[in-house]
C-alpha cells in the first residue's frame, strides 16, 4: 500500500490535476498510479508532465529513452519505474526481451544506444560530476553536444520518479519486476487492464 494516498480516480484528485490526468488518459489509454500519485500536487505533476512532453520532442529516440529508464531505475532499486519501464519499453518502444535485459546493466547491443547508456550511468554514478574521458567517449559514438543534455535530463527525470516512487512505496500497476533480480524474472501483477483511470 502507497505511503501517500493515491487518489481513486481522476475525479478524485485535485480540481487542477484533472485537466493534466485526462491527457495522460488520452495518451496512454489509463492514468497509471504514478501520475494519480504526483497529481496531489497540480504543480508537481505540471512541472514533471512539461518536463517529459519536452524531452519526448528532443533528438534522443524512444527506443534509448526508455534503455536510459531502465537503467535509472535499476540502478535506483526503483520496482516501481523498472516495470513501468519494461512494460513501455516492449509495448510502445518495441525493444526485445534482451535489449530490455541490456539496458537494465546500462548496456546495448546497439553502439550508440550502448554509449548513452554507459554515459548515463557514468551521470549516475559520479552523481553528475562526470569525467572528460566519460564526457569523449559518449562524443566519440556520435552523440552531439545536445543528445548529451538531454542524456543528462533523462537521467534527472527518471531519478526524479523514482524517487517520488521510492518515498511514496507507490503500488506497482504494471506486471512487477524487481530491482536487482534477474533480468528476465517478470513477475506477474495484477492485469494492467486494472489500472485505474
Amino acid at each position: 500500500m502507497s505511503r501517500i494516498a493515491i487518489p481513486a480516480s481522476i475525479d478524485a484528485s485535485p480540481a487542477a490535476s484533472k485537466p493534466l490526468l485526462e491527457a495522460v488518459n488520452a495518451q496512454l489509454g489509463s492514468v497509471p498510479n504514478l501520475f494519480r500519485l504526483v497529481g496531489n500536487s497540480p504543480a508537481a505533476l505540471e512541472g514533471y508532465l512539461g518536463l517529459s512532453g519536452a524531452l519526448a520532442k528532443g533528438v534522443i529516440g524512444a527506443k534509448t529513452r526508455e534503455r536510459i529508464a531502465l537503467a535509472v531505475a535499476e540502478h535506483n532499486g526503483c520496482d516501481y519505474c523498472l516495470s513501468a519501464h519494461t512494460y513501455l519499453g516492449k509495448h510502445l518502444a518495441k525493444l526485445d526481451a534482451g535489449e530490455l535485459d541490456a539496458a537494465r546493466r546500462a548496456r546495448s547491443a546497439d553502439p550508440k544506444a550502448d554509449a548513452a547508456l554507459r554515459f548515463a550511468k557514468a551521470v549516475l554514478d559520479a552523481r553528475g560530476h562526470v569525467s572528460g574521458a566519460a564526457l569523449e567517449a559518449a562524443r566519440a559514438a556520435g552523440h552531439s553536444d545536445a543528445e548529451l543534455v538531454e542524456i543528462v535530463l533523462h537521467v534527472a527525470l527518471n531519478t526524479l520518479t523514482n524517487y517520488v516512487n521510492s518515498v511514496a512505496a507507490t503500488e506497482v500497476d504494471f506486471p512487477l519486476v524487481r530491482a536487482g533480480a534477474a533480468p528476465a524474472a517478470v513477475v506477474e501483477v495484477a492485469a494492467h487492464d486494472a489500472v485505474r483511470g
